[in-house]
């Protein structure tokens, strides 16, 4: 089993050395035009290089300078009327609260707004001062159901802002006050809307309900996550303590249907483990002593001894949760012209709204049809589909991602994966299994028992892969002086006072025949063939096994499918790599490249004008995985690989890597419709309203359904379901 990756957040802002960067919760946030005025607010703090700010998560995200206090920003918040929280858990419960508000506002505005409804429209039951009847089962809806909108308008008429809140506030007290006037006034042929504005303000209501009770939802995934862990440990001795309380070193008991408590070692016992809830992976790991194990996968049959080796907010589990928290704070850069329409639209609506009773009067028409056209404007040009739009279906693929253990770093990544058209894989640990075995040693004209002793000793001072499988062959190595490492080529030093070598045929001046013809039969079958040799000469060879992964095939048939061609990128010699790259079907093969040229070969191909995407998990893929158009760590590799990368996928499954691909591109494709589908919304309907084709009514249920399809829409990406699924 793999070491579980180390997943740690690093925005390149913040890893400058003179930048910081800063989450805070925001309270109080009502519409996207809210998160748009506190972005500009904090953007134009002096020490603040970016800033960003997510309607849907409530979180504004600001890089500065570490000369910029934390009391300053949340003082900046605070001055446009909106609060600051001590952590995203304040703002679950403040919105619990809220929800909890809208519903008992709800359920009073339709009491009394219905009666007023089918009093106005049946005229059998009108009767003399039926309007009174009306205006007084409207009035507590209009300005008690419907207070928190004019309270929020009018805090930011304050600062010379408006909002959504401002439309609806002004939409309903307008057609509140031309009723009164036309009641009170007795104003002949004048008709009252007392029951327009009641209807708006419920109908508005509703949607606001059903809309934070939908995004609610969007979250579940990453509270699934964060409810995996295990409460209680049973340590070796018996006792049994909260799991919070492990310290690395500690031994704990792991009994069979058990999760387990922390990320550890397995130190005694065999068992099969299902990480499932982590790598999305079906199928079982079998663990033994000496296998990493995950917090939080389940102890499937025997009974496991782990030491803990990372507990708290280093577990796997944690840095996950953070990955996909900062995920869904992030904006894709699609977002930006909804910011920027959503910053002038409120404005341009009032504005809108006033052309249009002014043109009808112009026109001729009762101030009747003028007043229920310049109404219908305010209501159905509301933005909250607009804002939503993009931040939640960023929060439901990123959470769904994590469900699959996918995990997508940012917004930005979706765009990337819409462009790539070549994908670049590493061979070894990639798609091959990364565990390398020495199957054969070949001298055809010396001891291979002393060549292989000269070998692995020297090997013993090399850290790559097929180093460490040649140097366990041996238990008791010589000392080595004299030691050299030439990346790409091989080692050289000196064991027992003889001059060896160990790697590639341009190491050695001289290549016999039978060694030339013993590493070509080696590679031809897929093995890597390593030569050693004392001297300049090389003896003999040392065949080296990878065995391909038995997923390796099917994901790139995925690959393929995705219109993708596959690239394999590999250090081997160029037959072990054309025979892997025939076993699953790769459509071209570069081989023989030195660790430092792989970014070269990434750079070759974006220059000859293709989007690339590289998958990788060893040290030396970190530079092409960061000039790639779109990285892909896979979670077995290293750190710095997972670093370098913009996705992560946990399982060491290939597969993985084209269901991430799938996920960001159906993510993108659903916030591209939800973008498509608020903007017709509103381009259609405006004209029809400040034409009269809409009343005030329809405008504010149309309104409404309008923000309910964008996050049904959104949450339809809950079900999605990969080339993994069984």
């Amino acid at each position: 089993m793999a070491t579980p990756p180390d997943l740690s957040i690093r925005d390149e802002d913040a890893a400058r050395a003179d930048r910081e960067r800063l989450d805070i919760a925001v309270s109080g946030m009502t519409c996207a035009a809210c998160a748009n005025r506190i972005q500009r607010k904090l953007s134009n703090l002096e020490g603040v290089s970016d800033a960003q700010v997510n309607f849907a998560t409530g979180r504004a995200t600001v890089i500065h300078t570490a000369g910029v206090q934390r009391g300053n920003l949340d003082e900046a918040i605070e001055s446009l009327g909106y609060g600051v929280v001590a952590d995203s858990s304040e703002i679950e419960d403040a919105e619990a609260a809220r929800e909890k508000d809208l519903r008992m506002r709800f359920v009073g505005a339709a009491i009394l707004a219905l009666p007023a409804v089918v009093l106005s429209m049946i005229p059998a039951l009108h009767f003399n001062g039926w309007e009174w009847i009306v205006g007084a089962l409207s009035t507590p809806v209009i300005f008690w159901a419907g207070w928190l909108f004019h309270r929020a308008a009018l805090m930011n008429l304050r600062h010379g802002a408006t909002t959504m809140d401002t439309l609806v506030s002004m939409g309903s007290t307008a057609a509140w006050l031309w009723s009164a006037v036309v009641l009170v006034f007795a104003i002949d042929g004048g008709h009252i809307y007392f029951e327009t504005g009641a209807v708006i303000v419920t109908l508005i209501l509703l949607g606001k309900w059903f809309e934070i009770r939908a995004k609610k939802r969007t979250g579940d995934a990453i509270r699934a996550l964060a409810d995996l862990s295990a409460a209680v440990a049973l340590l070796e001795n018996g006792t049994e303590i909260p799991a919070e309380n492990l310290l690395p070193g500690m031994r704990f008991v792991v009994r069979p249907g058990e999760k387990i408590a922390t990320d550890g070692t397995v130190v005694g016992g065999h068992s099969a483990v299902d990480e499932s809830m982590i790598s999305g992976e079906p199928v079982p790991v079998e663990v033994s002593v000496g296998s990493e194990v995950v917090g939080a996968t389940i102890n499937a049959n025997g009974s496991l001894v782990v030491q803990a080796t990372r507990v708290g907010a280093d577990t796997t589990l944690s840095q996950i949760i953070r990955m996909v928290d900062q995920a869904q704070g992030s904006k894709a850069d699609v977002q930006r012209l909804a910011d920027r329409v959503a910053a002038v639209f409120v404005p341009v609506a009032i504005a809108i709204s006033l052309i249009t009773l002014i043109a009808w009067f112009v026109s001729g028409a009762d101030a009747n049809d003028a007043f229920t056209a310049a109404v219908a404007v305010l209501i159905i040009a509301c933005p909250c589909a607009l804002g939503l739009a993009t931040p939640l279906g960023i929060m439901v693929g990123t959470g769904r991602g994590a469900q699959l253990g996918v995990l997508i770093k940012g917004g930005e990544v979706l765009e990337d994966t819409r462009e790539i058209d070549v994908i670049i894989l590493d061979k070894t640990g990639t798609v091959t299994e990364g565990r390398m075995q020495l199957s054969e040693v070949i001298a055809p004209a010396g001891d291979k028992n002393t060549l292989l002793h000269l070998a692995a000793s020297l090997e013993t001072k090399s850290e790559h892969p097929i180093a460490a499988a040649i140097s366990a062959a041996i238990n008791e190595p010589s000392p080595v002086t004299d030691f050299e490492n030439r990346p790409g080529y091989g080692v050289l030093g000196t064991v027992d006072g003889v001059a060896v070598r160990v790697g590639r045929r341009s190491l050695f001046q001289i290549v016999p025949p039978s060694v030339e013809a013993a590493a070509f039969a080696a590679e031809s079958a897929g093995s890597t063939a390593v030569l050693m040799g004392r001297g300049t000469t090389a003896e003999a060879v040392l065949v080296v096994s990878d065995r391909i992964k038995d997923t390796s095939g099917a994901a790139v048939e995925a690959f393929h499918s995705q219109g993708l061609s596959v690239t394999l990128l590999t250090g081997d010699n160029q037959r072990t790599a054309a025979t892997v790259a025939a076993a699953v079907g790769v459509d071209t093969v570069i081989a023989e490249v030195l660790p430092g040229d792989k970014a070269a070969e990434v750079r070759r191909l974006q220059d000859a004008g293709h989007r690339v995407a590289m998958v990788g998990d060893g040290i030396n893929d970190a530079p092409a995985l960061a000039q790639a158009d779109l990285g892909i760590a896979v979670g077995t590799g290293t750190d710095v690989a997972i670093e370098a990368s913009d996705l992560t996928v946990v399982s060491g499954d290939l597969r993985a890597v084209a269901d991430a691909i799938a996920l960001a591109r159906r993510t993108l494709s659903t916030i591209k419709g939800n973008l498509f589908w608020a903007f017709a919304y509103n381009a259609a309907a405006i004209p029809l309203a400040a034409f009269g084709v809409l009343n005030p009514m329809i405008a504010a249920g149309a309104m409404g359904m309008s923000s309910l399809f964008v996050v049904s829409n959104s949450l339809r990406l809950r079900s999605f379901e990969g080339y993994r699924s069984p």
